[in-house]
C-alpha cells in the first residue's frame, strides 16, 4: 500500500474512535438526566453549556425545588471524551436568586462554568414562565361556545 492509503486508514480509524467516544459521553448525559428527572419529578431542571475552543468545555445541570432551592449542581468538563459529571454539594441547599447573583462563585479558575451556570438558570426561568397545561377538559371548546 502507499503512504496515502496508511494515512485514509489512520484518519478512518481516528475519525470511527471520536465518533464512538462522543456516543459513549452523549449516553452518560443522557443516562445522568433521566436519573436526575426520574428522582426529581418535582421542580426544574435545567441545563447549561459554555463551548470551550482550546480550553475546556462546560455542561451544568442544575435541579430545583418548586420554591426555588438548588436540590442538586452537576458540573462535567473537560477537553475530551472520558468527562463524567461531578456534584458539587457546597451549593445544595443555597436559592437560586442567591446563586444568580453570584454565579462567579462557581467559576473560581474556570471561567466557562459561570456561564454554564448562567445559561442553566435562564433555562430554569424560561420553564417557569411558561403556562402549566391544565389537566382534565379544561382545554377543549365544546359545541356551544
Amino acid at each position: 500500500m502507499a503512504i496515502w492509503q496508511w494515512g485514509l486508514l489512520a484518519l478512518a480509524v481516528v475519525w470511527a474512535l471520536q465518533s464512538l467516544g462522543v456516543w459513549l459521553q452523549m449516553r452518560h448525559y443522557s443516562d445522568v438526566l433521566k436519573g436526575v428527572t426520574s428522582k426529581y419529578n418535582d421542580g426544574f431542571v435545567g441545563a447549561g453549556n459554555c463551548r470551550g475552543r482550546l480550553g475546556k468545555g462546560v455542561i451544568v445541570l442544575i435541579v430545583v425545588t418548586p420554591d426555588l432551592v438548588v436540590r442538586r449542581l452537576l458540573e462535567m468538563s473537560g477537553r475530551s471524551v472520558f468527562a463524567k459529571f461531578r456534584r458539587r454539594e457546597e451549593f445544595e441547599g443555597m436559592t437560586l436568586d442567591a446563586l444568580r447573583s453570584d454565579p462567579n462563585a462557581l467559576g473560581e479558575g474556570e471561567p466557562g462554568v459561570a456561564e454554564a451556570v448562567r445559561r442553566a438558570i435562564e433555562q430554569i426561568d424560561r420553564m417557569r414562565a411558561e403556562p402549566k397545561e391544565r389537566p382534565g377538559l379544561s382545554g377543549l371548546k365544546t359545541i356551544g361556545a
